[in-house]
């Protein structure tokens, strides 16, 4: 009997309540079991750069302890080494590991477009651009399903902010969500094929994604062929039928079978069909399918993964400015000083759900004392987070007077980047920036070691003499920052995102994550390079930008119908590879139409020796001259005189090379309602422009403030309620600042999280602990009504109590 076979004879045999009971889970990480007919429970659990399986009680957000597995670099790190192949072996070491512990689902890779750099989550995801991330994180995925452990692509889709992420409505046009948001997911289903997609906890242009047909049904199945399994975010289930509807089959956390209840009598009442819950079941039983494993799996080799991590920070480290070419340190650098916290105490990782225990962790300051530099002392130079130290200064600057060069490490603490809270702004710590200025100011040279998911201004980068970024390197990313600065590694990572100047650059500055009920994207397809290439203004670093130990040479650019081929020699004295950037320029660069410029269309990496040459062969994406047309809400290939470029960054081109495509005119925009779309200045477009791109009315932003909260409200909008709202309100911001004034930014940050939750899923991420009725006394309590509220909770306790001493009895 196939395994389809199985499934529609499963399906056939399974009662209307054991169907439902496969929507959703057993738990915090294990789906339900049907034991009669030997369908098991599998677990899927967390793992964008390194299982999280937790080995006590359960938790979304890292509170409690996981077991050891290796931290490898987060996807921000890794999208800068632009190396495919390096993605697919880290992903094939994640997935042993998450095979050994006997997980079936890794919940990675995340992959939505970093469209802020104030995103709390941007350490997460892999970049501005959506072929990069598209073509990473297929590479993962390709790796992690290699050993029999589905991945999943999330979150689906246009989860851009973590400020009220789980009721926000992300308002964005068509053309954009298409050729934005939507197309590195269609790029990972494309080159990876994952077994399962998790949807986001967001609103898209007014409906829930988890409900979203358009997302979910006509987007992922229908054009795309997506055949896997639609997993929601944990607590991202609002309306449980409308989801099964879309197209979500399993719903996680566990309710306590709340929803299941909700599933058999929308079936038994008409308002379902049970052929659609069908279709469900049969693609959880596909997923049990897929991974389940017949031979125990092999053990883990955690030395060999190690290597692996810091093989992989050493190919993602990207050299941001060398202009004294003092990196990289010889044995005779002379007396080296090193400082910053950072330099002991590496930031390797994010915070939230992706929070690994790693095997081991590597310091930059332990692999630089062992690798043969006169290292003459070490200083933390800073508190880790903002607080003014003149003492650490004082002893900084006093090392700093003994030294012929100063290895200064900065960086985003614990607290600047989590799940649950964005960036409040684009610094570096205060106490760090004074620091970093004392010390270039007192004439001995400054190299600068940055540790962080996401980009921040850097106000002493043209007086440093280099700057080398980190991103965040996993656990064994202090030996191989150590091995770029002293020369046995020459550095290869590019930036896969735009270092603006300052924060006030970024065209979603002025909006980002500062109303309630909405996020508007009002730059529309221009985010990141593509926008500051239209408008042609400064940027600190450019999109694609990294330097190397060596030099390269571009020759004999010949752009052909599908692909593109550039000769490229490494004309220095040392080993280095080349990442050749294929930017396709829009016909007359698009002035006057609402296009981008140019934009990334293919990518290829090359090893080369000195005095080395290669060809190589890089094939155009595949909307490479194409737009989004929303007339036909599809794909229109651009005709016209393309220019083909092979460059090191988006703004530095060295070969073009015309080419002409056969196809249609651009879509007719009307420029007198659109002009800001047209000249790219989207940092000036107003309600009735925006409007006018959307074809509808906006939405409100705000709250709509007096009115009664409901179960679909979240707890932020008890803020300025008074009486026991207020309270509730001030107790969770009383509990963050306490939290961190102890020191414990990882816990401080999740209470932030508690905030966004709306009070729907207080009852259903409570285990069973808080049920409806007691959920209707809460919102009685905080609507004003607090002792009514307080009786019907303690009614609803007293009623489970009992009920539970009359099945214990049974």
């Amino acid at each position: 009997m196939t395994i389809s076979d199985n499934r529609r004879r499963l399906r056939t045999e399974l009662t209307l309540a054991e169907k439902a009971s496969l929507m959703s889970g057993a738990n915090f990480w294990n789906t339900k079991p049907v034991e009669r007919l030997d369908v098991p429970s599998i677990m899927l659990t967390d793992g964008p750069h390194g299982l999280r399986k937790q080995g006590g009680a359960a938790d979304h957000l890292g509170l409690n302890a996981s077991i050891p597995a290796t931290c490898f670099p987060p996807a921000a790190t890794l999208a800068s080494s632009w190396d495919p192949s390096l993605l697919e072996l880290v992903g094939a070491a994640l997935g042993a590991e998450a095979a050994a512990e006997d997980v079936s689902v890794l919940l990675g890779p995340g992959l939505n477009i970093k469209r802020n750099p104030l995103a709390g989550r941007s350490f997460e995801y892999f970049s501005e651009d959506p072929l990069l991330s598209g073509t990473s994180a297929a590479a993962l995925i390709r790796g992690i399903q290699s050993q029999g452990v589905a991945a999943c692509a999330k979150h689906f889709a246009v989860n851009s902010q973590e400020t009220h992420r789980m009721t926000i409505d992300e308002i964005v046009d068509e053309r954009a969500l298409h050729e934005t948001y939507l197309e590195g997911f269609r790029i990972a289903l494309a080159q990876g094929d994952p077994w399962t997609v998790m949807s986001s906890y967001n609103k898209v242009n007014g409906t829930y994604a988890n409900e979203n047909v358009e997302l979910l049904d006509t987007t992922l199945r229908r054009t795309w062929g997506f055949d896997g399994l639609v997993v929601t975010d944990w607590g991202g289930n609002n309306d449980r039928v409308a989801g099964l509807v879309a197209g979500n089959a399993l719903e996680m956390p566990s309710t306590s079978g709340v929803t299941d209840r909700e599933i058999v009598a929308a079936v038994e009442n008409g308002d379902l069909d049970e052929d659609v819950l069908d279709a469900r079941v049969a693609e959880v039983l596909a997923l049990i399918a897929r991974t389940r494993r017949d031979d125990a799996p092999a053990p883990v080799d955690h030395d060999a993964h190690h290597e692996l991590a810091v093989e992989a920070a050493r190919r993602s480290i990207v050299l941001l400015d060398n202009p004294l070419e003092i990196l990289p340190l010889g044995p005779d650098a002379g007396r080296v000083a090193v400082i910053g916290d950072f330099a002991a105490r590496p930031r390797y990782q994010g915070a939230g759900s992706s929070l690994v225990n790693p095997t081991r962790v590597d310091s930059a300051l332990d692999a630089l004392r062992a690798s043969g530099l006169d290292i003459v002392g070490y200083e933390p130079g800073f508190a880790r987070r903002d607080k003014p130290s003149r003492r650490l200064r004082r002893r900084a600057a006093r090392l700093a007077r003994r030294a012929d060069v100063v290895l200064l490490f900065l960086g985003l603490d614990e607290s600047a980047e989590a799940e649950g809270v964005d960036r409040a702004h684009m610094r570096l710590a205060q106490n760090q920036l004074v620091l970093a200025h004392r010390l270039i100011e007192s004439g001995v040279p400054v190299v600068v070691v940055l540790a962080g998911g996401a980009p921040v201004e850097l106000p002493f980068a043209d007086e440093a003499a280099a700057i080398v970024h980190t991103y965040l390197a996993g656990q064994g990313g202090g030996r191989a920052v150590a091995d770029v600065l002293t020369g046995r590694v020459n550095p290869s990572g590019r930036l896969a995102e735009t270092y603006p100047l300052v924060y006030a650059d970024v065209p979603s500055s002025t909006s980002f994550a500062r109303t309630e009920a909405t996020s508007e994207h009002r730059e529309s397809i221009y985010l990141g390079y593509r926008y500051f290439d239209k408008i042609e203004t400064p940027v600190r670093f450019p999109f694609g930008h990294g330097l190397s130990y060596t030099r390269f040479r571009y020759e004999e650019l010949e752009a052909g119908e599908t692909s593109a081929r550039v000769t490229v020699t490494n004309t220095g004295d040392r080993a280095g590879e080349e990442t050749v950037q294929l930017y396709v320029e829009a016909p007359d660069a698009a002035v006057g139409e609402v296009r981008a410029p140019r934009e990334l269309r293919g990518f290829a990496k090359v090893a080369l020796a000195p005095g080395e040459s290669a060809t190589v062969e890089i094939p155009y994406a595949e909307h490479a001259f194409d737009v989004y047309d929303v007339e036909r809400h599809g794909w229109r290939t651009v005709g016209g005189t393309y220019a083909v470029l092979a460059g090191a960054s988006s703004r530095d081109i060295r070969l073009r090379r015309e080419l002409g495509v056969d196809g249609e005119p651009m879509p007719a925009v009307d420029a007198e309602r659109l002009p800001h779309y047209v000249d790219g200045r989207v940092d000036r477009v107003n309600d009735r422009e925006f409007e006018a791109l959307l074809g509808r009315p906006l939405p409100p932003s705000r709250w709509a403030m007096g009115e009664p909260l409901t179960r679909d409200d979240i707890i932020a909008q008890t803020r300025g309620r008074g009486g026991f709202a207020g309270l509730l309100y001030r107790l969770i911001e009383g509990a963050y600042a306490l939290l961190m004034a102890l020191g414990r930014p990882h816990a401080a940050n999740n209470t932030r999280f508690v905030l966004d939750l709306p009070f729907r899923s207080v009852a259903r991420m409570s285990g069973g602990r808080v049920d409806d009725a007691m959920l209707d006394g809460l919102l009685l309590m905080v609507n004003g009504r607090f002792w009514r509220g307080v009786r019907q909770v303690a009614s609803a306790w007293r009623a489970r109590r009992r009920s539970e001493r009359v099945q214990s009895n049974n």
